[in-house]
């Protein structure tokens, strides 16, 4: 079986797994396949297998990879790196979905951007939720009202949170962090909010993150392997 074709499988596997051991269903998840740092080869059997969504990291490399992917149709490329201003504009064009949003003034800086002729661009509120101070995200005390500012502006269509747990072997403590962003989810919902996605787990922590309730999965080295 082709290495691509089999990582594949074995992932969708565990997804399977684990939304069986807390009751849910894995139509429920949706799998973004992190390419970043992958030549557009990688992505094109990954496609050819049933994948749609990549997620990347960098503008630049997003651009080059989906100049060289004209002919796959129905692709839809994350942006899930972090977005400085000067990029927005490039990024506004470029992606379907940005997941790190921080600010009221990024968020309005893509909706300026966005084409009038493409659909209206997703944003996912990136949440600080395991308190390290060396990475992006709001705090989650701000987040509800940063959503509601975000969910009026125009060109935009405002779908949840994103967060990303520290580094940990601890099941326990995964879960702790994953249920702060799912307390966020609820407490916009409870304010009439629209937040339908939960961007939580990667390939060491998706089991932590299903548990407590994650509709997106990035999932990177477990599809791809250790990137070049």
């Amino acid at each position: 079986m082709e290495q691509y074709q089999k990582a594949w499988q074995a992932v969708w596997q565990r997804i399977s797994e684990s939304v069986a051991q807390c009751g849910r269903n894995a139509e429920e998840i949706a799998l973004l396949a992190v390419s970043k740092r992958f030549p557009p080869e990688v992505v094109r059997r990954l496609y050819a297998l049933g994948q749609r969504r990549f997620g990347e990291n960098y503008v630049q490399e997003a651009r080059d990879k989906q100049q060289a992917l004209t002919d796959l149709k129905n692709i839809s490329w994350t942006l899930i790196g972090s977005l400085q201003r000067n990029k927005a504009a490039l990024a506004a064009q470029l992606f379907d979905r940005i997941e790190t949003v921080n600010s009221l003034a990024l968020a309005e800086r893509l909706s300026a951007a966005r084409p009038a002729d493409r659909p209206s661009l997703e944003i996912l509120i990136q949440v600080n939720i395991s308190a390290e101070p060396q990475k992006s995200g709001v705090a989650p005390e701000a987040a509800l009202a940063l959503a509601a500012r975000i969910a009026r502006l125009p060109r935009l269509r405002w779908r949840g949170f994103m967060g990303i747990a520290a580094e940990t072997d601890d099941t326990t403590e995964q879960r702790r962090q994953f249920a702060v962003l799912r307390r966020c989810q609820e407490q916009a919902q409870a304010a009439g909010l629209p937040a339908d996605v939960l961007s939580m787990g990667m390939s060491a922590d998706l089991d932590a993150a299903i548990a407590e309730g994650s509709t997106e999965l990035r999932i990177g080295s477990a599809l791809f392997g250790e990137r070049p």
